[in-house]
């Protein structure tokens, strides 16, 4: 056991999120002695001249871990000591870099496959799960490690309530997927050729939105199986509701689940990708398979007036399914850590002694 300095205020805590890689211990700075906000490098914390009474008489200019004493503004202030193992996440921007460039990926390559698919003979549902299920595990495997890899909102949903993203990331998190997610829509709108919908209209609508519609989901009349079969079969707003839940919330607990830091997690990305092509497979024929309001969301706006009039579904829905899988997670699995699903942070050690205020309570 090793012996503790004196010169340390009793009960300091160490900084949060760090790990030491040696005992190391950091004193008060002297009476009267300024605490710079970074102090240089090769320049440690004094220890001459301090004694117990003078710590404490400048307890309100030493670095401490314990909350500044100040009326407006509550503070943490540590010293990480040189030598310390940290760890530091990607920032924000970046995070939602990478979550607005995989949702456009996904659309892109979903979406696009579901406008053509009828054109080119691709193989109708299959090729579109597939499609979807495939550009999630490659946005998985390349965007994952710098925001965790939701690129839906339904999982963002799922995750905060699980306890594994901290609740300040849901609206900048929704707000890049949509962003994403209709960007794609944009593109795949831009490119359709002219005498396209013509080509492969089964309504007699030739207009651009008339082809877009095919791939916005939808219920009533507007499911898959009611333009196949003629209007003489449709599934009703609350089959598409029941289905829409059940699936989103299969996705969001195998997602949860796989993610555990308790799983072997090589071969995630193609459990999740597998994983949602085949809810999709299941859901295709009632609402052409959402599971993803952002998707949902960015072809109803370049569809018929229909399809955004019956978009508040695919958003109830899904983010219904992933609070439902979120508290099962949370009965059944162990204490969960703020670990963003599949992010991964940077490990770095401290070559000199840092002052760090942290105002995340502030």
């Amino acid at each position: 056991m090793s012996q503790q300095n004196p010169d340390v205020p009793e009960g300091t805590p160490k900084h949060e999120g760090t790990t030491p890689a040696a005992e190391t211990t950091v004193p008060a700075a002297a009476a009267g002695t300024p605490v710079p906000a970074a102090p240089g490098a090769g320049t440690p914390a004094s220890t001459e001249g301090t004694t117990a009474a003078d710590a404490g008489a400048t307890a309100a200019d030493a670095p401490r871990a314990t909350p500044a004493a100040t009326e407006v503004v509550e503070e943490d202030v540590y010293v990480v000591p040189a030598g310390t193992v940290v760890t530091a996440a990607p920032g924000l921007l970046a995070r939602l870099g990478a979550e607005a460039v995989g949702s456009f990926f996904i659309v892109l390559a979903g979406v696009g496959i579901a406008l053509y698919a009828t054109f080119s003979n691709v193989g109708g549902g299959l090729a579109v799960a597939l499609g979807f299920g495939i550009a999630l595990l490659a946005s998985i495997v390349a965007f994952g490690a710098v925001s965790g890899g939701h690129f839906n909102p339904a999982v963002t949903l799922g995750a905060c309530l699980a306890g594994r993203t901290p609740f300040r990331d849901l609206l900048p998190y929704w707000l890049a997927q949509v962003v994403g997610a209709a960007l794609a829509a944009a593109v795949l709108y831009l490119t359709i050729p002219p005498g396209l919908p013509a080509l492969v209209s089964q309504s007699g609508d030739t207009s651009r939105r008339g082809l877009f519609s095919g791939a916005a989901n939808g219920f009533d009349e507007h499911s898959p199986l009611a333009r196949l079969s003629g209007d003489q079969a449709e599934f009703t707003l609350v089959t598409a509701l029941l289905v829409e839940v059940v699936a989103t919330a299969v996705l969001v607990g195998v997602i949860l689940g796989a993610t555990d830091r308790r799983a072997h997690k090589a071969h995630v990305p193609f459990a999740v990708g597998l994983s949602y092509a085949a809810l999709l497979l299941v859901a295709f024929p009632v609402t052409n398979g959402s599971l993803n309001p952002a998707r949902s969301l960015a072809a109803a706006i370049f569809s018929e007036s229909w399809a955004l009039e019956q978009v508040w579904l695919f958003w109830v829905a899904p983010l219904l399914g992933a609070a439902v899988a979120a508290l099962i997670y949370r009965a059944f699995a162990t204490e969960p850590t703020e670990d963003s699903l599949f992010g991964e942070d940077e490990t770095y050690v401290v070559e000199d002694d840092v002052v760090v205020v942290d105002e995340r309570r502030a």
